[in-house]
């Protein structure tokens, strides 16, 4: 019989409980994860639904419940490339995010590499992005990984790194991990001063529907998206591809996506994206004012508390931030947050419990990383989530010290 993670075992002695015997012990829960995935709005999944059970046509079918599905996928479409600020058709779906960075990086490079063989990226890129150039590295591809100056990045660095034979720039808008926020226009401008057929790719994923993104004020190639970051289901993502670009696809066997990302559309997945993303476009600057009043209640609290560091840079995006009770294991703490019914992590969710190669590559010891904890919040958090928060935190550090 498999052993079972002890993380689960609760639960599963919970299940087998009956239901009057737990659940008058339920706690409120502060759900604080939302750079990892965010809940779904109850708008959002009805339509999902109705589309699963109404129009459930396929959108490559002639008939009428394929011409319906079609318009269904052309309205997402539309709703998506209005918040981008670009036309309908030159967005592309895909399952998500990862994909999105697969196809961009791994598709860009194929289509360019006759032009030269040198990729420049960041060394904190989300992990779809990371091993998609190092598996080009390793098949003789140039791949240069910079790393932060000074905990940030500057558009001279990329410049400085881009020579004749780079074909590929990508970088994030904004970290997962620390809410870093890149000097994006000013690099892709300084990028094209250098060399102005380059191949730029930003990854959007944290920045979508929580800050303003125009891909032509960026003059960006492409630029990839998700779902479910901006309270629409998981397994529906995208990627916007500017007007002439050509990049290669990485499926085969069918014309969907205009070739670039071959299978049936999933027409419920993405209509609720659309939804989605035009809700979250339309409040993007409310949104954000909110946000930005629940994360300065949390670093007012928590620079108070003795040993905690906070990781994220000072203009980090209000959406995440980083900091380390010194001396805390991460996984001890993120227990005993949850056992207070607080809910977040210690990075990205893609790294499952691995230490930080973003916090590594900003310069930070074993000691802050290994006790690093990420809070990322929504418009769905409350000012009562963050008093939870700094409270279980409070009692965390003060009860695990005394049983040492």
């Amino acid at each position: 019989m498999k052993t079972v993670c002890h993380r689960f075992q609760k639960y599963i002695v919970m299940n087998q409980m009956e239901k009057s015997d737990w659940e008058g012990e339920k706690m409120r829960e502060a759900y604080l994860d939302n750079a990892a995935t965010t809940q779904v709005d109850r708008e959002v999944a009805q339509l999902a639904f109705e589309v699963m059970t109404q129009q459930y046509g396929n959108p490559s079918s002639l008939h009428k419940k394929g011409i319906e599905a079609q318009l269904l996928l052309d309205q997402a479409r539309a709703r998506i490339g209005a918040a981008l600020g670009c036309p309908a058709d030159r967005i592309f779906f895909t399952s998500g995010g990862t994909e999105s960075n697969n196809l961009a990086v791994l598709g860009a490079a194929q289509a360019k590499k006759r032009r030269g063989n040198r990729i420049v990226t960041t060394a904190v890129e989300h992990s779809s992005v990371l091993d998609s150039a190092k598996h080009l590295q390793n098949q003789g591809w140039d791949v240069v990984f910079l790393k932060p100056e000074d905990g940030r990045y500057s558009p001279e660095q990329f410049a400085a790194a881009v020579d004749e034979n780079t074909v590929l720039v990508s970088f994030m808008l904004i970290n997962n991990e620390n809410g870093l926020m890149l000097p994006a226009a000013e690099i892709i401008k300084a990028v094209r001063r250098k060399k102005t057929d380059v191949m730029i790719h930003c990854d959007g994923v944290q920045a979508f529907g929580k800050h303003p993104v125009s891909v032509a004020k960026l003059d960006v190639d492409l630029l990839s998206f998700s779902g479910h970051k901006i309270h629409a289901p998981k397994g529906v993502g995208g990627l916007y591809i500017k007007k002439g670009v050509r990049i290669l696809p990485r499926s085969f066997g069918g014309s969907q996506e205009g070739g670039i990302r071959t299978g049936t559309e999933s027409v419920p997945l993405i209509c609720a994206l659309g939804l989605a993303a035009e809700r979250a476009s339309q409040n993007i600057k409310n949104n954000l004012m909110f946000v930005s009043q629940l994360h300065d209640i949390i670093f007012k609290n928590v620079v108070k508390l003795q040993g905690v560091c906070i990781n994220s840079p000072q203009d980090a995006t209000p959406y995440i931030m980083n900091l380390s009770p010194i001396g805390y294991r991460s996984e001890v703490m993120l227990h005993y947050l949850e056992d207070k019914g607080v809910y977040l992590s210690s990075g990205s969710a893609c790294s499952k419990g691995a230490k930080s190669h973003v916090l590594a590559a900003m310069g930070y010891g074993p000691g802050r990383i290994d006790s690093a904890l990420r809070v990322s919040l929504s418009p769905h958090n409350t000012p009562e989530d963050i008093s939870q928060f700094v409270q279980a935190l409070t009692q965390g550090m003060a009860e695990i010290r005394k049983s040492r």
